[in-house]
């Protein structure tokens, strides 16, 4: 049975390697400050802790990819993996936790064991529970503290954005932000209605991220580039000024083919050169605005 619990939580990333040939995926690693490293491969980053109590990640990336993320850790030091934490439930951010589950412990907001412990759908593919041992194992509502490798590593869940699950990782004393996908460096988000997700209060969570930034902080991305609050600023401008053009279309009557064709200004043109384009963001905003996170938790 457990054999078969493995393989239901490759499926989903098992079709993807069809459309994505992952042996060609680097994973590479870069210091970012204290004991902080980011992991980039494919997929979600990846913060990683080092220091004399172990190793702590945050987010796993594809499955696929569950190797080479062992080795990078391994490059890292030779500390044990003492813990997991995942940033929502995505399988670019949880795909690796069947692999690394058994020897690590397992956190997230209660919201994403939650979603792994029973079928969901994602785009119209139905994706299967995860096995036990890929679930978080220590869940929380609101905030965790965990004091490791001499920090506190502070866990704070804001409420339905990107999914109904997300939470930001600081580790303070290293003066780092993993914000999960709360924030995507220089392209449009993606906001997952079908996991509670809320247009609305995406918007409200960057801006509270922003509000709340610590000075000189660096800030590990969901997606993109190692940034800071310029870059976070830009996002931020972006997300007040698109979601507010198409609420005023939207009110005005105008369709979503309509809203589509007249695009936005040159100025957000690169932000649809990543997964989202334009037309996708577009319709994101549209669908969403006004409406109800599906789901959502406090």
């Amino acid at each position: 049975m457990k054999a078969v619990a493995a393989v239901l939580v490759l499926l989903p990333c098992l079709a993807l390697s069809q459309e994505r040939d992952f042996s060609q995926v680097e994973v590479r690693a870069t210091p970012v400050a204290g004991n902080i490293h980011l992991l980039q491969g494919a997929g979600g980053n990846i913060a990683v802790s080092v220091g004399p109590d172990g190793q702590l990640m945050v987010d796993t990336e594809f499955a696929p990819l569950a190797d080479k993320l062992r080795a990078a850790l391994k490059k890292l030091g030779k500390q044990r993996l003492a813990y997991v934490v995942n940033t929502h439930v995505h399988s670019d951010h949880t795909g690796g936790n069947a692999a690394f589950g058994r020897e690590a412990t397992l956190i997230a907001h209660a919201a994403v064991r939650e979603r792994m412990s029973k079928p969901r759908t994602r785009r119209g593919e139905t994706l299967p529970p995860a096995p036990e041992h890929a679930r978080p194992v220590v869940t929380f509502q609101q905030s965790l503290s965990l004091w490791f490798n001499g920090e506190e590593v502070r866990l704070t869940h804001l409420p339905a954005g990107h999914t109904d699950g997300d939470s930001v990782v600081l580790f303070v004393g290293s003066n780092v932000l993993h914000t999960g996908d709360l924030f995507f460096a220089d392209r449009f988000p993606v906001i997952d209605l079908e996991a509670g997700g809320n247009v609305e209060g995406y918007v409200r969570n960057a801006e509270a991220l922003l509000a709340g930034l610590p000075p000189g902080v660096r800030i590990i991305p969901g997606h993109g580039q190692l940034s800071g609050r310029e870059e976070l600023e830009r996002f931020v401008a972006m997300l007040r000024e698109t979601t507010t053009l198409v609420r005023r279309k939207k009110v005005a009557g105008k369709t979503l083919e309509q809203v589509k064709a007249e695009g936005l200004p040159e100025k957000f043109k690169g932000f649809g050169e990543g997964h989202v384009k334009t037309d996708r963001w577009l319709e994101t905003v549209y669908t969403g605005l006004g409406v109800a996170a599906q789901g959502a938790r406090p």
